[in-house]
């Protein structure tokens, strides 16, 4: 089944060419998990994407109107991925912010298939050439500029590695591709900040209301000697890694407990999805 789309809650893929989103990467996005027509996590992504708003100065869009119309885009599906892309929309040539945005809202749902493999096993994971650009004012959002995450998931096409790290310019592990980074650190569950660059997770929100969590950086060496290594995502939900070059782990019992909360929420583990989807 191919995907669906509406712009702005009518069915068609069509956006202008003159759009912010494709122009200059003025936007946001979400991408979120839906089966059998709910989306658990829904409350955090239509929070994110408020904050976001407030924080790139774009209109509010309506967060009700949105649910609505994942419901309808969904009705059929027993699990779905759903990207929303909100950009500013058509504007004049130039950087200046349009005295009146009248912004630009796609929906794009797709079914998603289910392969636990990932989940059960784990995955081995790489680490990237390309460092992350620290941009404080950018950093933690869901903006449309990826190219980042483009050019490193561009570094290897070996269908054995589930997922690049990247790090920052000094060399701190941030965070994956598609994913957010916890480690298992003398028994204390640890997380890399990303107030400096990185994607504030979905999932990894989740994880830090639901357990205690050191925020802290996080180098190479240091994550290494984990006992313990996983990604989280809003649609692949935890991933254990097993190997990052020479050294690999088992899943371990904290991984195990938080795939158990991901399932009680009603969210099984499918083993890949396309998108990006912290």
């Amino acid at each position: 089944m191919s995907t669906r789309f509406s712009v702005n809650f009518s069915d068609t893929s069509a956006v202008s060419a003159a759009d912010r989103g494709f122009t200059y990467g003025d936007g946001l996005f979400e991408t979120l998990r839906v089966v059998e027509g709910r989306a658990p996590l829904w409350p955090r992504h239509a929070a994110r994407l408020a904050h976001g708003c407030e924080r790139l100065r774009l209109p509010p869009p309506d967060l009700a109107a949105i649910h609505t119309e994942i419901a309808r885009l969904c009705h059929g599906l027993p699990d779905a991925v759903v990207r929303l892309t909100l950009s500013r929309g058509v504007g004049e040539r130039g950087y200046a912010l349009p005295l009146e945005p009248r912004p630009t809202l796609v929906v794009a749902a797709s079914p998603l298939a289910l392969d636990s493999g990932a989940a059960h096993d784990g995955i081995a994971v790489r680490l990237c050439d390309i460092r992350l650009a620290c941009q404080p004012i950018l950093a933690g959002l869901k903006h449309l500029n990826r190219l980042e995450q483009v050019l490193a998931r561009a570094e290897w096409t070996d269908p054995a590695i589930g997922e690049g790290l990247l790090c920052d310019p000094e060399g701190e592990v941030v965070c994956a591709t598609a994913a957010n980074l916890f480690a298992v650190l003398d028994g204390e569950l640890v997380t890399p900040p990303v107030d400096q660059c990185g994607v504030a997770g979905v999932a990894r929100a989740e994880i830090l209301a639901l357990r205690a969590v050191t925020v802290a950086r996080l180098s190479l060496p240091r994550l290494l000697e984990a006992s313990e290594v996983f990604l989280t995502s809003a649609v692949r939900g935890i991933l254990p890694v097993r190997a990052l070059g020479a050294r690999t782990w088992q899943p371990g019992p904290v991984a195990r407990a938080l795939q158990a909360h991901w399932a009680s929420l009603g969210l099984p583990s499918p083993n890949r999805a396309k998108d990006p989807d912290r």
